[in-house]
């Protein structure tokens, strides 16, 4: 249990909390850079857990349980937090108007797909992360990485704009692989 990549994943978890106070901070450009900080060693622990896992050779059950709920713990604590909190460049929050859709998107599928998941494992069937839920999660981490660096940089609107934008290419791609998992989980619903 205690394995360096499973530590990986638990400490993931737990930045989770700290990485909401920051992006709820009162000073919140400071908050949100060291937040983006943050994000980023997140992300980077993200990697490593799988890799050294495979690596050393040290895949874990307690591993293959955690990772997933780590990554869906942070992404709907930030997406929440990001629709939330003050910290845009126009004085709302990062996430706002039409974007909240997308936002929206996201945090359904990542709950469908973990209750679909869960069901099929029950049947003893695996669904392997295919490439375009790779692409996907790349630009959801974008995303959400860019819009809280918006958040301490509100005047480089480019910043922004690329967060917004990736937000919308990750929900596009959430549809599609949710609807894959959606098609394999249907043949075993019988």
């Amino acid at each position: 249990m205690l394995t360096l990549p499973n530590l990986l994943t638990l400490s993931r978890i737990f930045a989770v909390p700290i990485l909401v106070f920051l992006l709820w901070y009162p000073d919140w450009r400071v908050g949100y850079a060291i937040g983006f900080v943050l994000y980023c060693v997140v992300g980077i622990t993200d990697y490593l857990d799988g890799y050294l896992a495979r690596a050393q050779g040290t895949v874990s059950k307690l591993g293959v349980f955690l990772d997933p709920i780590a990554d869906k713990i942070m992404v709907a604590a930030v997406i929440v937090m990001l629709i939330s909190t003050e910290g845009g460049p126009d004085g709302h929050p990062m996430i706002h108007d039409w974007d909240v859709i997308p936002a929206l998107i996201i945090l359904l599928r990542e709950i469908a797909v973990s209750g679909l998941r869960e069901f099929l494992a029950q049947l003893s069937v695996s669904v392997p992360v295919s490439k375009l839920a790779k692409w996907k999660t790349t630009f959801q981490m974008v995303s959400l990485g860019a819009l809280i660096l918006a958040g301490a940089v509100p005047d480089v609107l480019w910043v922004h704009a690329v967060g917004r934008v990736s937000l919308w290419a990750a929900a596009a791609l959430t549809l599609i692989t949710g609807w894959d998992y959606l098609r394999v989980g249907l043949k075993h619903m019988d």
